[in-house]
């Protein structure tokens, strides 16, 4: 099922210049999301990284699998009145730099559940390489 900016602005509360997801292409509620970041040189954060040469830092392609892990846990409504935090990362290992002009399909698989704690594994592809993986744990908040 595919979720489009406005269903992602229902679930998420990111909003510019923070929301890094264009489009969910398809997920389980509880259990996985896919989404698609298409990276744009207007983005502000190129402007300082690295004007010579503009990479998409790895804090916010954590980020873009963070708000896809947000997605695979809330999209069934259950988190009404929720936010899914970013509480840890382990194992991040990114393989090949993000640039302007790249499509990164995004990925998480939620692991495990347990009360108000997710714990995901994500991987970020460009052209079907993948550029980076990590496990995400999330907290659930109240909004």
């Amino acid at each position: 099922m595919e979720l489009t900016s406005d269903k992602i602005h229902e679930i998420l509360p990111h909003r510019y210049p923070f929301l890094l997801i264009d489009r969910v292409t398809d997920y389980e509620a509880g259990q996985w999301a896919k989404a698609v970041k298409c990276v744009s040189v207007n983005e502000p954060q190129f402007t300082g990284h690295f004007p010579q040469k503009s990479i998409m830092p790895g804090v916010l392609i954590i980020e873009a699998l963070a708000q896809t892990g947000g997605i695979a846990l809330l999209a069934d409504g259950s988190g009404k009145g929720k936010l899914a935090v970013l509480a840890g990362v382990k194992n991040a290992k990114f393989v090949k730099p993000v640039v302007p002009g790249d499509v990164m399909e995004l990925e998480c698989r939620i692991l495990r559940r347990l009360s108000n704690i997710g714990i995901a594994e994500c991987e970020a592809k460009v052209n079907g390489e993948t550029v980076c993986q990590a496990e995400i744990t999330f907290a659930l908040t109240d909004a």
